[in-house]
């Protein structure tokens, strides 16, 4: 109990000093210009891969969230021991989305005008799909990594879940939607609610992201006590 307390103290740290991060490069980016070496890295990224961008980024689009959200949803009525993970993950994915949509509006920093595909009329700072990408499918990578399924599954899903993640981070400055600093304010701010939230359940008794690492340690334990009496 008490480490779980120590845990959840430094998260709720670490999300703050994470959120202080976010509101000084939100201020930062709507009172200055993009810094140029971004802006000039983000042009290098433009265009190329136009169509794999795409895919990318309708993975952050409502229809096919919510297909997930259910999915997870129906995991948790089912499976008991996954109830709360699968619950946290959507909770978690649906602040991260309604949070980066209010900053937004708060920030109103325009968008890009060099846009490929589609215009998108909403404010840019922070990055809606980098918060979802962080928020929702990183997460669940990290939920699954930190589970109790076999060690190659988790690793298979953590890779995977991540290079979405990464792809669809990368899909919104290949299409010009975004600035680099829009998807860093966003991973910031999902990163913050993840922090947050683990933080929440911990003080609850009901910590998330050690599991896999005592179950790991729980089996090398018992493999080492098999191992002891026949040596």
């Amino acid at each position: 109990m008490v480490t779980d307390r120590m845990h959840a103290i430094g998260h709720v740290v670490a999300a703050f000093i994470l959120l202080a991060v976010f509101f000084w490069l939100g201020h930062y980016v709507t009172t200055h210009p993009e810094p140029p070496a971004l802006a000039a890295f983000a042009l290098t990224l433009r265009g190329h891969g136009t169509a794999i961008a795409w895919r990318f980024t309708e993975m952050g689009w409502g229809y096919v969230l919510g297909p997930l959200y259910v999915a997870l949803i129906a995991l948790a009525i089912f499976r008991r021991d996954w109830r709360v993970p699968a619950l946290f993950a959507v909770t978690i994915g649906l602040i991260c989305w309604g949070a980066a949509t209010g900053f937004q509006d708060f920030f109103a920093r325009p968008r890009r005008t060099d846009w490929l595909i589609r215009h998108e009329t909403a404010f840019s700072y922070p990055s809606s799909h980098a918060a979802i990408a962080t928020g929702f499918y990183f997460l669940c990578g990290l939920l699954a990594l930190r589970s109790q399924l076999a060690a190659w599954l988790r690793y298979k899903l953590f890779a995977a879940l991540t290079l979405v993640t990464v792809g669809i981070i990368w899909s919104r400055v290949e299409l010009a939607a975004h600035n680099i600093t829009d998807v860093i304010g966003g991973v910031m701010l999902a990163l913050a609610i993840i922090m947050l939230g683990a933080a929440v359940l911990e003080f609850a008794g009901m910590g998330l992201f050690a599991r896999g690492v005592a179950a790991d340690s729980e089996a090398s334990a018992d493999g080492g006590a098999r191992v002891r009496p026949g040596s």
